[in-house]
């Protein structure tokens, strides 16, 4: 659960925790075998509305960066946990992972969002916020983008929305030289705003709690060779929250 970060320009522009940093180019794929790309049309669920539980095939689309390329996984393109999350969609579900390398919520809003708006998902993971924390976005100009970002999902799209929070960097490696007061208070801005703009659509997005915990998971196990990004290990670790928070919000995925 780790990222290194596209440029440097300090000290927290290195390696993170439970984050990456980009995907390749955009690609959709389909899921594992015996799934076609069959999709039911859905009743659009009013702006600020809880969207009605999940009970056939899913329009499943991920916005992010490196983490959705798998980068440290065997086999990236099913070690990714979007992949993973995917794999667990009921048959018949279709699976498009739009991650751009080095992407920031910014470019997130201007490249990837209008694909994703395109794809009609009724699903949609977003993991955004290391890289900008790492270029010294500040905690005020990434949530305009978030919001800006759920406010545009939500309202043109009827999918449930899942954003992953921050996980605790202080505890990692690379940030040995960072103050960890600094740190960890910049760590907290971003996870205050993603819960504040979270909050603005109650019942179609929910926060994945990346932070909880997460000092604690760092080990050989979870990171990859490279010493950056997650081991097979730790996209599973990824993959896990994100699939809690979706099996309690009524979205049916497999065991």
């Amino acid at each position: 659960m780790y990222l290194y970060p596209r440029r440097v320009r300090s000290p927290l522009a290195l390696a993170v925790v439970m984050t990456l940093v980009a995907c390749a180019a955009p690609r959709e794929g389909p899921l594992p075998a015996g799934r076609s790309p069959t999709e039911t049309a859905r009743e659009s669920p009013q702006p600020g509305r809880t969207a009605p539980a999940a009970s056939g095939p899913e329009r499943y689309v991920a916005i992010g960066a490196s983490d959705a390329a798998g980068v440290g996984a065997a086999d990236p393109r099913t070690g990714s946990w979007p992949a993973r999350i995917a794999a667990k969609l009921p048959q018949g579900s279709t699976y498009t992972n739009l991650g751009v390398s080095g992407s920031l919520a910014a470019q997130a809003r201007t490249q990837q969002s209008p694909a994703a708006i395109a794809a009609r998902p009724t699903l949609v993971t977003i993991w955004l916020a290391v890289n900008d924390l790492n270029n010294g976005i500040s905690s005020t100009e990434y949530r305009d983008v978030v919001a800006g970002i759920l406010a545009e999902l939500v309202s043109r799209t009827e999918a449930r929305i899942f954003i992953g929070n921050v996980p605790d960097l202080t505890a990692v490696p690379v940030y040995r030289n960072a103050d960890p007061a600094v740190l960890g208070a910049q760590v907290a801005a971003y996870n205050r705003w993603i819960a504040e703009t979270a909050a603005r659509h109650p019942g179609r997005v929910s926060v994945v709690d990346l932070w909880s915990g997460s000092a604690a998971l760092v080990s050989t196990a979870t990171v990859s060779a490279d010493g950056f990004h997650p081991s097979d290990g730790g996209y599973q670790l990824i993959a896990d929250r994100f699939i809690a928070a979706m099996r309690r919000a009524g979205i049916a995925l497999s065991s």
